[in-house]
């Protein structure tokens, strides 16, 4: 039986792990899988399993703290996929698995027995229905079977891949190339000068809302450039330094948000309206309003704005540099 890595009473103090979906705390038993790992999970009855469904998971909310773990037994009124199950990892000697459900994708809202209910991952973040150490199985189960849906066939030859080591990757059943499962990093910056941020809107955020800016990283890139390449594609702003704050796993489908703030040397701005709706500075104290919710304007006039929801680490970079924790 493999040991937790964590001592139980150590507790994280890095930022990242009070962001939502980085609450995992599951040995995943890199070094220890097989080609039975799920199959000897399944088998024992101690095991926990979380029901995964496009992008939602089952809960029971019968009780005042609805949970996302079941037992394999209470699983099965779901249809649960089971020769589709991926180990997740180890808990104190409970395996902890993840299977996708055969619930019928084409209906709206799924129907689901009295006290339980099937929940889009945002949804269930927003509302804090699950610990943060389930919610941190949302994000890493949700991202495996997400990856593992999408690459059942070998990208070298085109012939069907198959399950290995308890999902940690994928094998072509003709050439044998070993397949991975991906994670997409992403930086999502806070460009600051003085005592003033820059926040972008883009077209596809809800009125009102402004963010910090954000791209994918590029093959070749270092975190720091990605930074200066995005913000100046986005902003015309030139960026200097580059400080690390935290990440975030985020389940939409595989990405890992990688949270940075950028010292900007220049403050004219020269908006690409390709990708961006609106592009401007905000001072310490307009930030402060808007995180606050007070008042039905801006202080510029403009219709109340909003930040991004606390579930977003945009959020915590935009709180933590008004409230000078940066």
């Amino acid at each position: 039986m493999s040991k937790p890595f964590l001592h139980p009473q150590f507790k994280p103090s890095e930022r990242s792990a009070s962001l939502v979906f980085a609450g995992g705390r599951l040995d995943r038993l890199s070094e220890l899988r097989s080609e039975t790992s799920v199959e000897d999970a399944l088998a024992e009855p101690a095991s926990k399993v979380m029901g995964f469904a496009r992008g939602r998971v089952l809960i029971d909310v019968s009780s005042t703290q609805p949970r996302g773990l079941f037992s394999i037994d209470e699983l099965q009124d779901f249809s649960p996929q089971l020769e589709k199950a991926i180990l997740l990892g180890n808990d104190n000697g409970v395996e902890h698995l993840a299977v996708p459900l055969s619930l019928n994708p084409d209906e709206e809202d799924f129907a689901s027995p009295e006290g339980y209910a099937v929940i889009d991952y945002r949804s269930l973040a927003v509302q804090g229905l699950l610990s943060p150490e389930q919610l941190g199985m949302v994000a890493y189960g949700g991202a495996l079977l997400a990856w593992h849906a999408t690459h059942r066939f070998c990208a070298r030859c085109g012939a069907a891949t198959a399950l290995a080591e308890g999902g940690a990757k994928r094998v072509c059943t003709s050439c044998e190339t070993q397949h991975f499962p991906r994670t997409d990093p992403v930086v999502i910056m806070l460009t600051v000068k003085d005592d003033k941020c820059l926040l972008g809107r883009s077209p596809h955020f809800p009125p009102g809302m402004y963010s910090a800016l954000a791209g994918f990283v590029e093959a070749g890139e270092t975190i720091e450039m990605a930074v200066r390449r995005e913000t100046f594609e986005e902003s015309g702003i030139r960026v200097g330094a580059v400080r690390y704050h935290a990440t975030q796993p985020w389940p939409f489908p595989h990405t890992l948000m990688i949270g940075c703030y950028s010292e900007a040397l220049d403050d004219d701005i020269e908006l690409d309206e390709l990708e961006l709706e609106d592009c401007r500075w905000f001072n310490r104290d307009e930030v402060l309003t808007i995180l606050a919710g007070a008042g039905e304007t801006h202080p510029d006039g403009t219709p109340k704005l909003f930040m991004p929801p606390p579930m977003a680490i945009a959020h915590a970079l935009i709180r933590d540099w008004a409230e000078g924790k940066a």
